[in-house]
């Protein structure tokens, strides 16, 4: 698992830990998106590191503490977590943008996103400044209806037409960027640098 991926989890958890000492191992594992058998094998890394005490309460169950050594990892977590995001907000915007105007070059009025994301927000508020009119955001596995105000569509069949599709997928990038090219020509499909650098080099 990448390092950051891991440190997101463990900031997570011990976040979750502060804020409720009687946290159960099933509602960790529901915080961070991960199976049971996961979050329980954090937890114990956690412990090893000295990061987080654990005492048994009556009725079997067990109560959470995050050492001094815990909270001084949280501060530091916290504070690297925030920096990153405010970076990727910056470089996001920048690339949101040159994608647009590069919308705007091909001549289209009409962009639909494919990718439920940050990066789709951050389209969506940018967007506003263009004379182009979002149409809304495909997602295969989202499910949300409405998103950033505009419909959300499952399938690529049932969206409407659109004079450019803006690929805005962080974490499915790769097979979404592939359905847009088996259903759209080249010139209409507009990714923006900072997807193009998560694409697989066969997906260029």
């Amino acid at each position: 698992m990448p390092q950051d991926r891991e440190e997101s989890l463990t900031l997570e958890l011990l976040t979750a830990i502060e804020a409720r000492s009687d946290v159960t191992q099933r509602h960790l594992a529901d915080r961070l998106g991960v199976a049971l058998g996961l979050a329980n094998s954090y937890l114990k890394r956690c412990v090893r590191k000295g990061l987080v005490k654990i005492t048994q309460a009556p009725a079997n169950r067990y109560l959470y503490y995050l050492t001094p050594q815990g909270f001084t990892e949280k501060s530091r977590l916290t504070g690297q977590y925030l920096s990153a995001s405010l970076d990727f907000y910056r470089r996001a915007g920048a690339s949101v943008v040159r994608a647009l105007d590069d919308c705007q070059a091909r001549g289209a009025q009409r962009v639909m996103f494919a990718g439920v994301s940050e990066l789709a927000e951050i389209a969506a508020i940018r967007g506003q400044d263009f004379p182009l009119e979002i149409a809304g955001t495909y997602d295969p596995v989202t499910t949300r209806g409405v998103f950033a105000g505009k419909p959300v569509w499952s399938r690529l069949d049932a969206a409407p037409a659109c004079d450019a599709v803006l690929l805005t997928a962080l974490e499915q990038g790769n097979e979404i960027y592939r359905e847009l090219r088996a259903s759209y020509e080249e010139s209409r499909i507009v990714v923006p640098d900072i997807v193009g650098s998560l694409l697989t080099r066969s997906d260029h």
